[in-house]
């Protein structure tokens, strides 16, 4: 479930800085409609993840709140993605131990 949120938190931080580049004229505003479509299913798709999965993972408001900060704050996912990369290592190892 982390992996896909990873995927998600990256492609969703990747399309606000599309977004963010539209507004700065690096990219042609004829996608404008294109880029604002495509990220906000993903922020939809990622807040909902993360909602979910903090639920199942019984994680703090603060670890849930930080990850939420993670979306509206530009290049943010790349914390957030560095914090998921650490607590699905976690996960894993903690999964090693129980199986042995």
């Amino acid at each position: 479930m982390i992996k896909l949120l990873r995927i998600i938190s990256l492609l969703e931080g990747l399309s606000y800085i599309a977004i963010l580049s539209v507004t700065l004229g690096y990219i042609s505003r004829d996608y404008v409609s294109t880029l604002g479509m495509t990220h906000g299913i993903l922020f939809m798709v990622y807040v909902m993840q993360v909602m979910s999965i903090s639920h199942k993972e019984n994680w703090t408001s603060k670890q849930q709140l930080g990850l939420m900060l993670a979306s509206v704050i530009p290049f943010a996912f790349i914390p957030a993605e560095i914090y998921l990369r650490k607590l699905d290592k976690r996960k894993y190892q903690e999964e090693e131990m129980t199986s042995v």
